[in-house]
């Protein structure tokens, strides 16, 4: 189809790399830019915009370049900070500008504080630039950025792609300098400077937790059930993270007589050898007297236990109260479920 956009609102190149850059930084920051534009360039800056929007396939080329250029820059060619010294005066005055441009050097931003000007940035925006990298690279981002924000991209990715990204962050613990400068050099024009020599270390396995425990106990099966396909141990890992034998406090009567009817009674027995009473009581009331009395028969009778074994029987218990949620058989509730 012809474009019939006229020629004074068409974009070129400079105006889609702005556009790009723009929705990078987020509303706040881009409103701020845009008090010192006059309008003429803020509508070629839209057309830019209505671009991305018709193609997005060339969002990363769009950022790339401005990356590049930016990168490129000769700092003797500008005369060191002059000419931002001359800018800071013109703007705010000669002793303003002298007393920020003449105080020591700031030390180098760590990457961690790097990651979490991403924070900033429009989730929409950013998910899609993450949709377009490898899994392990989103992993590398949504892991350093603020939980929150980085949450909010996560919901913005394909659904397809979430379980892969969640189960790379899950394995991560650390991150090699390298990996981060690619990752800068892709997403942010600071981020190349202000990588450290040394390796930066990620508890990706917690933030992973702290992301699923955020949403719906649904969603959090079809993840974690995605994940069990390619590596069971790492998904019986954060099923025991999610969901804790203490959590079958919360099922209700009727899914308790369920969950009791699909589990072996020896396991259950070691399970709750030293569980708080509110626990065994729990199992109990939904038993006959004559069955819940045989329990607490068959618990006392045991004598000690390792806790290793206490653990393990707890987690087996866990695994088929989660097959059951994921059959539709039962309903797991977490914190975060809204209940009416």
């Amino acid at each position: 189809m012809a474009d019939n956009t006229p020629p004074e609102f068409q974009a070129g190149p400079g105006a889609q790399r702005a556009a790009a850059v723009l929705l990078g930084v987020g509303p706040e920051v881009a409103a701020q830019i845009f008090k010192s534009l006059d309008e003429t360039i803020v509508e070629r800056i839209a057309a830019g915009a209505r671009d991305l929007r018709r193609d997005p396939s060339i969002f990363p080329a769009a950022v790339d370049a401005f990356v590049n250029a930016m990168t490129s820059l000769n700092a003797d060619a500008y005369g060191g900070d002059g000419l931002l010294r001359e800018a800071t005066a013109r703007a705010m005055g000669l002793d303003v500008a002298k007393r920020i441009f003449d105080v020591r050097a700031l030390p180098e931003t760590p990457v961690t504080e790097s990651f979490a000007n991403l924070s900033l940035a429009d989730p929409e925006a950013l998910a899609m630039l993450l949709s377009r990298e490898l899994p392990q690279t989103a992993a590398v981002v949504l892991g350093l950025m603020d939980r929150a924000p980085a949450l909010s991209v996560l919901k913005h990715l394909p659904v397809e792609q979430r379980a892969q990204i969640v189960r790379r962050l899950a394995t991560l613990e650390s991150v090699d300098p390298e990996v981060l400068r690619e990752v800068g050099q892709g997403l942010a024009d600071e981020l190349a400077a202000s990588v450290p020599a040394n390796t930066q270390r990620l508890d990706g396995r917690s933030a992973a937790v702290e992301m699923l425990r955020a949403v719906p106990a649904a969603q959090q099966s079809d993840v974690v059930g995605e994940i069990e396909k390619d590596d069971p141990e790492l998904a019986a890992l954060l099923r025991g993270k999610l969901f804790t034998f203490g959590d079958l406090m919360n099922l209700t009567d009727r899914d308790m007589q369920t969950l009791i009817r699909e589990i072996d009674m020896s396991q259950l027995s070691t399970a709750l050898k030293g569980a708080p009473d509110a626990i065994k009581l729990r199992f109990t009331k939904n038993m006959s007297s004559r069955a819940g009395q045989m329990l607490e028969d068959e618990i006392e009778a045991m004598g000690p236990v390792k806790l290793a074994a206490v653990e393990g029987a707890q987690a087996e218990l866990v695994k088929v109260a989660f097959s059951l949620a994921e059959q539709g058989r039962i309903t797991i509730v977490n914190p975060n479920d809204k209940m009416v």
